[in-house]
């Protein structure tokens, strides 16, 4: 099978990595918010809806790297299975995920490619279980 989502996935990743590293180097360091306002180191954006301004202060770069980091760790555990033709493997022979023996891509890929479903570059190709493309 194609590892053309775990592709995918890693190039959303780096991009969202990058990022944040970029905008840590600026001195963007931790974010806040109180009210209409959220606080950066650089400055503050006012005027805004006090909900609009709790939801940007928790998105600051050293969260969104630590994010990253994170859905990278399961991108790795939940591999296409090098074990093709192992007898002692229960799921040998067939396409699937080496963390759980699901198929591949397992349910845990496609929820870490949930997000970016209307990115212009997400694999067009229906995968088994992707039920926010109306597949089965």
């Amino acid at each position: 099978m194609s590892q053309d989502l775990v592709t995918f996935l890693r190039a959303r990743l780096a991009e969202e990595a990058d990022l944040a590293r970029r905008c840590h180097g600026d001195g963007c360091g931790e974010w806040n918010s109180h009210g209409h306002t959220a606080d950066f180191p650089q400055g503050e954006l006012t005027g805004l809806h006090p909900t609009t301004a709790q939801h940007i202060a928790p998105h600051d770069p050293p969260r969104i790297l630590r994010e990253v980091e994170a859905k990278q760790r399961v991108l790795s555990r939940h591999a296409l299975s090098p074990a093709t033709g192992d007898s002692e493997v229960p799921w040998d022979n067939r396409d699937d995920c080496q963390y759980d023996g699901e198929t591949w891509p397992c349910d845990d890929l496609l929820d870490l490619a949930a997000p970016y479903l209307d990115h212009p570059e997400y694999p067009q190709r229906p995968y088994p279980g992707d039920r926010l493309r109306g597949n089965p």
